[in-house]
């Protein structure tokens, strides 16, 4: 896999004895450390430590810079003040997705996004093609490296390598802090995460990425934490019912079918992709994205056709055994007519139709005793 893009942090992948890389997009990264499950549960219980360096980032500024974003995003850019994130999408004037992402409000004028690593090139070339006088956009993605630290216990290993100056516990959901001191580094540090738990993400020079890895690992080593890769990654946010891009969200799929409408303000503005929105919204969608457990012996993978007697009707997004239930669980965009909760549908595994239902999500939903963040920079 030498011609494959590593990030800042693969040489210490070799530290870690039961680690094994895959071709991600492109990427060489780890899918697991120690195993998918372990690390799975060890976000849920205690914390987990992701390398997601893959994923993009562009500065955005100028006079015209929250113009410029609030014409090419569905949120409203314009809510957002210094220090705060907020989770959005561009979209297609015929309402399909360029991408899901996150919009970082440095200072007035002054932005960052996070984009999908998959998606880094796209979304650059579709934000030149519609740039406007008075905005300026740089690609830092190979600058800057990004680390994810989740789990109930993130707070207080955190604030083990926290300089004085910064309370990692006071920092809101989807609000950060730049020149935040971890690990002696200066970086951006942030209450979001991919996975239904609380946790940071922390926005470091690629540089000194090892440096605040290594130690974060060893201010949690008391504590539980484990180095997490992709699988597990994928299967908390899963059960979470976060999107990933190139499954729940594409370019023939709208935020609106897999229920992202609260980020889609119809009412802040024109955005590309805001007429053809509204009249789904008017109209209703057409495909709704839902929860399926299979109620036979299966697991649902992605594509699994979903049918109601002998019509298809849509088709397994997500699907796998769920590491926290125990039970076969997917995610399905069907057929907005089948989505009440208990219909009974069939899901064809390997040429054999089993028998399966509508369920409630998110799958699982941890208890809060604050408000805490659930959504996050989406990997693809």
């Amino acid at each position: 896999m030498s011609d494959l893009l590593r990030t800042p942090l693969f040489p210490l992948y070799a530290q870690y004895e039961g680690v094994r890389c895959i071709d991600f997009g492109g990427w060489e990264l780890p899918v697991q450390f120690s195993g998918i499950q372990k690390e799975h549960e060890a976000v849920r219980e205690r914390a987990g430590l992701f390398d997601v360096s893959h994923m993009g980032e562009f500065t955005v500024t100028g006079e015209q810079a929250e113009a410029f974003l609030q014409r090419m995003t569905t949120n409203d850019v314009t809510t957002i003040v210094p220090g705060q994130a907020q989770y959005t999408l561009m979209c297609y004037p015929d309402g399909g997705v360029v991408d899901d992402l996150l919009i970082y409000k440095l200072a007035e004028q002054h932005y960052m996004l996070v984009v999908n690593a998959s998606n880094i090139d796209k979304d650059w070339a579709w934000l030149q093609e519609h740039m406007t006088p008075g905005v300026n956009m740089t690609n830092v993605s190979e600058q800057t490296a990004l680390l994810a630290l989740q789990g109930p216990l993130a707070v207080e290993i955190l604030g083990k390598v926290t300089g004085t100056g910064t309370d990692t516990a006071s920092i809101e959901p989807f609000h950060f802090v730049q020149d935040a001191s971890v690990c002696g580094v200066s970086l951006l540090l942030s209450r979001t995460g991919y996975t239904g738990e609380d946790g940071f993400e922390l926005y470091v020079s690629a540089e000194q990425a090892a440096l605040v890895w290594n130690g974060l690992m060893e201010a949690g080593a008391d504590l539980g934490l484990v180095p997490a890769g992709l699988g597990a990654r994928d299967t908390l946010r899963f059960e979470a019912k976060l999107p990933l891009y190139g499954q729940e969200l594409s370019p023939t799929i709208s935020p609106l079918e897999v229920g992202l409408g609260m980020f889609v303000k119809l009412n802040a503005g024109p955005f590309i992709g805001h007429e053809a929105l509204l009249k789904q919204k008017n109209d209703g969608p057409a495909r709704k994205l839902v929860g399926i457990e299979v109620l036979e012996r299966g697991i649902p993978r992605p594509h699994y056709p979903i049918y109601t007697g002998d019509v298809q009707i849509g088709e397994v997004t997500t699907g796998t055994q769920s590491p926290t239930l125990k039970r076969n669980l997917g995610l399905a965009l069907i057929d907005a007519r089948h989505a009440a909760l208990g219909t009974p549908l069939e899901i064809e595994i390997r040429g054999k139709k089993l028998k399966a239902e509508v369920v409630r999500t998110p799958f699982h939903k941890r208890t809060r005793t604050s408000k805490t963040p659930t959504q996050g920079a989406e990997q693809a």
